[in-house]
């Protein structure tokens, strides 16, 4: 018989009642210990000076949530910040240097207030705030015009303000617009109202729901099928504090390796090793951009994880060495149900050292996938994640340089919709590595949502450990809160309609809001006939998305970009080489989201709080600080309506600039979308190229400048920085200051009729050595033409009669690798046919500066 389940079965018996009247039962330097004489415990515990953590236990139910999602524990938190603690005869205050907190004593509502700000940001309606009926529930007000963001993977549009919300992962195949749940549950909750914003993170694994205004347009509902109400509040005031503050509570992302920023191709329907070769071969004899192909259940023998199938896949490490030469990848998938044979060792060890999921009496649970009969490990202990771990040496021996897991909601078909999954009453755990007090057995009811999250980490830490010194890359279908520390995320399995396409953005901008950056969507549709016009569109959107891949179903028409004809090929292909050519820009965010948890892709407001107009766009994004996306969504649409907030924006294909704030018809023909780049500011591209292993050797980065116009900078000086961020792009030597990292920025200045142009380039910070001699400054779109005087750290830069051509690199150090007119000196030259100015200087290592002026 498993551990003693009493906690969990004593969840269904709760009775109804509320919280109050309260007494002081214990207080410490940052934490107030409140009870009832129901036995019902609320405590206030503050972990940053605006972060507080608020937990009501009736006395039924376990002592703790088991913190999976938490990147780590409240010891390891900075606790050198003044709290002070009151008792006032109404109730308590407990008072960092950012937030108040009272907590009533007739009903123990909690009210929350921010230094600064005007009234409390998280209240809890005075009457009955808590309430336990079966489900435990929390009341809080929602301000009128409040926008509610956040709440990870869901259908719909970026607002989420009037719907109810559940948290349970679920497998479902079509979903629909208003489809909910879906595969991943994240219970982050952003409210943002005129530029300011707070979150809360609900810290329980169970069964939740979030209503959102649906029942009461002035009450968030909060509800829970068992635990503790267990939730924090993070105070804001941007929304880039909240989600800061959010994903250092849960992790951020790691980096990943190079090759996964770049384009993918997968099908489920590449059934053999010929395929894998035909696809591979088409790839690079039409020049497609690619870095990696997966394989799905097909490559497996009987749907046994683990295994190759030697008649379609005879010599896996043959196949991935062939396609490493053509800078290619093979990722594979793998999902946890295991195929109940005796003579698959997979099985039988996991049978012979119980590690799988039971049922109450202690057997296994057997239910069925793709394999059949089928039993799934018991992820919650440690032991089971190492043993499921080791496995995977099978697949790296062959070559594999990345997991795809999927199905791991986890997903039965013995259990039909809604509950899709093992029965509620599957035991799992205990899981040994957590502190004692979260050492215990608990029902696949509290343990199901976080199943997926747990295979991700058993996963990540195989990789790491089977490849020293190598980064992972996992991709998951399900998660919880957290799962950005282990994984990649797609949206599962979409489907090929424009609708699908336009919920794109907003699936993916919510995601990143609730800490996870690393986020993409099928490219085309997983399932259903896409055709050419919206394989294209999808493809132009999803190069401006974190992660890229174009995967479908077996059974629907092929989708490689090659298949709708010469014209659709010619058009997409245009737009992967666009995203390798932002890779420096792009990899430089995905450093940003691995720092501090900053999305990679964020809604308009992000950049512009405040901006009441750009908060009701729901169809753009700005990819980082400096672009501006605007996709075409709709069948034959050759024209739309962008919205571009404050600043001046060009367009980056058309000779359009437009000046925000302002709302404007962008023409859109069928080879382009309206992309827009903020004028005067740095850009770090790289160079075409069939693969990231090209950028590697290669190391080229232009550092491009749209160029203000004249109305701007009547304005006032203009311009802007970014960040430039390098390293290897394989291993984790960045972790220990490996990497090179600078600040690069631009000034623009109008006076006395004289245009001028100071770019800097901060020192260089880390270790790593950029594979360049030189560094190329682009300014595009200068309306003055030629420029009177180039300066390069305070000397002339004299002339180039033609263009420079780089050509490989003899040796990594080789200060003149580049031939021609320019191989030993700075040197200008300007392209009159598209206003363009081109520099080329030596790559510094510390401070340097361009200045450029033209009459």
């Amino acid at each position: 018989m498993p551990d003693d389940l009493s906690h969990a079965a004593a969840d269904d018996a709760a009775p109804s009642t509320s919280v109050g009247p309260l007494r002081a039962v214990g207080a410490e330097m940052r934490r107030l210990v409140l009870e009832d004489r129901a036995g019902v415990r609320l405590e206030v515990s503050a972990w940053a000076p605006d972060l507080v953590r608020v937990v009501v236990a009736p006395a039924s139910r376990p002592p703790a949530t088991v913190g999976w999602a938490l990147a780590r524990p409240e010891s390891q938190w900075d606790a050198g910040f003044p709290v002070r603690l009151e008792e006032r005869r109404d109730g308590w205050v407990l008072v960092t240097p950012s937030l108040t907190v009272r907590v009533a004593r007739a009903s123990g509502a909690v009210s929350i207030e921010a230094a600064g700000h005007p009234g409390p940001i998280a209240e809890d309606v005075p009457d009955r705030p808590v309430a336990m009926d079966g489900r435990l529930r929390l009341r809080k007000r929602l301000p009128t015009g409040a926008l509610c963001l956040g709440l990870g993977e869901k259908t719909g549009w970026l607002d989420r303000r009037g719907r109810v919300l559940e948290m349970w992962n679920t497998d479902v195949l079509p979903h629909m617009p208003d489809t909910d749940p879906l595969y991943q549950s994240i219970p982050f909750l952003v409210v943002y109202r005129q530029g300011r914003a707070w979150g809360l993170f609900l810290h329980n694994t169970h069964r939740s729901s979030f209503d959102l205004g649906a029942t009461d347009p002035e009450c968030l509902e909060i509800a829970v099928d068992g635990g503790v109400l267990d939730y924090f509040v993070m105070a804001g005031p941007t929304l880039e504090d909240v989600v800061h503050r959010y994903t250092e509570l849960t992790g951020t992302m790691p980096m990943p390796p190079r090759w996964a920023v770049g384009f993918h191709q997968s099908r489920w329907g590449y059934e053999r090793e010929q395929d894998v070769r035909a696809l591979a071969h088409e790839l690079r004899r039409r020049r497609i951009p690619c870095d990696a192909i997966y394989l799905d259940i097909d490559y497996m023998d009987g749907y046994r994880v683990f295994t190759w199938d030697a008649e379609r896949f005879p010599d896996p490490s043959r196949l991935a060495a062939d396609l490493a030469e053509q800078g290619l990848r093979i990722v594979t998938i793998v999902d946890p149900g295991v195929k109940i044979d005796p003579d698959y060792p997979v099985y039988r060890e996991g049978l012979e050292q119980g590690l799988f999921v039971r049922k109450p009496d202690g057997r296994p649970f057997e239910g069925a996938v793709w394999p059949g009969p089928t039993v799934w490990p018991d992820f919650n202990q440690v032991a089971v994640r190492r043993w499921w771990g080791r496995w995977h040496r099978v697949l790296l021996d062959a070559g594999v340089a990345g997991i795809w897991n999927d199905m791991n909601e986890p997903a039965s078909f013995r259990h039909p919709l809604p509950t899709g999954t093992l029965d509620l009453d599957a035991v799992h755990g205990p899981d040994e590595e957590r502190p004692p007090e979260e050492r215990r057995a608990m029902r696949h009811a509290e343990a199901h949502n976080v199943y997926g999250l747990l295979m991700g980490q058993a996963t990540y830490h195989a990789l790491l450990e089977l490849r020293p010194g190598i980064r992972p890359f996992v991709l998951t279908r399900a998660g919880f809160a957290g799962i950005q520390r282990y994984a990649a995320v797609w949206t599962g399995d979409n489907s090929s309609w424009w609708e699908h396409l336009a919920m794109m953005g907003p699936q993916l901008l919510n995601l990143g809001l609730s800490g996870v950056a690393f986020v993409g969507a099928d490219v085309g549709g997983f399932t259903g006939h896409v055709t050419g016009e919206l394989l294209t569109r999808w493809t132009q959107a999803a190069a401006f998305t974190p992660f890229f891949r174009n995967h479908s179903a077996k059974n629907t028409r092929p989708q490689e970009v090659w298949r709708f004809g010469e014209e659709m090929e010619a058009i997409c292909r245009e737009f992967i080489v666009w995203r390798y050519r932002l890779l420096p820009y792009l990899y430089t965010l995905f450093w940003e989201a691995a720092s501090r948890g900053t999305p990679i892709m964020r809604p308009l407001f992000w950049h512009h709080p405040g901006d009441e107009a750009a908060e009701r766009v729901q169809d753009e994004w700005l990819l980082g600080p400096h672009l501006l996306v605007a996709p075409v969504t709709r069948p034959g649409e050759r024209q739309r309506l962008v919205y571009l907030p404050d600043g001046e924006w060009v367009h980056l294909w058309q000779p359009v600039r437009l000046q925000g704030p302002a709302h404007a018809p962008v023409e859109a023909p069928l080879d382009q979308i309206p992309v827009f780049v903020r004028a005067g500011v740095p850009l770090p591209l790289g160079p075409e190229a069939l693969h990231t292993g090209e950028l590697t050797r290669d190391g080229r980065v232009s550092l491009g400048v749209a160029a203000p116009s004249s109305t701007a900078l009547a304005r006032g000086d203009v311009g802007g920085w970014t960040w430039l961020y390098e390293d290897d792009g394989e291993s984790l030597a960045y972790r220990e200051g490996d990497f090179a990292r600078r600040r690069i920025e631009t000034a623009w200045s109008l006076a006395g009729g004289r245009l001028s142009l100071c770019a800097e380039l901060g020192p260089r910070e880390g270790r790593y050595v950029p594979r360049r001699a030189w560094l190329e400054w682009v300014v595009d779109r200068v309306d003055r033409g030629r420029p009177a005087a180039v300066r390069w750290q305070g000397e002339p830069v004299e002339p180039s009669g033609e263009a420079w051509t780089p050509v490989p690199e003899q040796r990594a150090d080789a200060a003149q690798a580049l031939a021609g007119p320019w191989a030993k000196r700075p040197a200008w030259w300007w392209d009159a046919s598209r206003s363009r100015l081109v520099v080329r200087v030596p790559e510094p290592t510390g401070p340097a500066r361009l200045d450029v002026e033209w009459a």
